[in-house]
């Protein structure tokens, strides 16, 4: 069968054994279950540490896209150090760190720090030593009442954008779109020349 789209059309002459080169996908199922028995064996050597690790929010790249949050990568270093962490201790607890990526915002710096704070307040801390707990620990109380997370920490809330309804007015039924951005655009582009001209006029009649 062609491939889809305007390309050439395949006119194959297949020689050197083809049919030891052909790809084939019979492995697929037992994939699927050894992924699945993978799976349940890191559950049960992590245990009872979440099974994935904490991610910040951030927005889509590009001027398309950029109204939409997701979940990113990891935090950046700035955010981490906002939370009272170091890079290490961080991901030692199980929080996801990216070093390349850059805060660009200070509506997203302070996003990610409170999510980090309102993660380590509800983060279940096991002492080292049972018998020697350290400020912070979790009491036997605690523990004994701890249970694996399986899913995604701290899950994007997605909220329905608030809309208000009004009146429509006679000013916005006349309002034209489109020319009023063609203006805007114009006086941008004139603007400079038009303070030139302003500017020589006013030389003009002073000499």
């Amino acid at each position: 069968m062609p491939s889809k789209g305007n390309q050439l059309v395949p006119n194959g002459h297949f020689h050197k054994d083809w049919q030891r080169y052909v790809k084939t996908w019979f492995n697929q199922p037992a994939r699927k279950i050894r992924r699945r028995q993978n799976r349940i064996t890191k559950a049960a050597k992590i245990a009872p540490r979440p099974l994935s690790k904490l991610h910040p929010v951030v927005r889509c790249p590009t001027l398309k896209y950029n109204i939409k949050q997701r979940m990113g990568r990891g935090f950046t270093l700035e955010e981490v150090k906002a939370a009272g962490l170091c890079k290490r201790q961080a991901m030692s607890l199980g929080i996801a760190v990216d070093h390349r990526r850059r805060n660009r915002s200070m509506e997203s710096l302070q996003l990610n720090t409170q999510r980090l704070k309102e993660y380590q307040s509800k983060m279940i801390l096991y002492p080292l030593n049972p018998k020697k707990p350290k400020k912070g620990d979790a009491t036997a109380e605690e523990i004994s009442k701890a249970t694996q997370l399986a899913g995604a920490i701290m899950p994007l809330k997605k909220q329905a954008p608030v809309v208000e309804s009004m009146a429509i007015t006679d000013d916005m039924t006349n309002f034209k779109a489109f020319q009023a951005i063609r203006q805007a655009r114009a006086y941008k582009r004139l603007h400079g020349y038009r303070i030139k001209k302003a500017a020589d006029a006013e030389a003009d009649d002073l000499s």
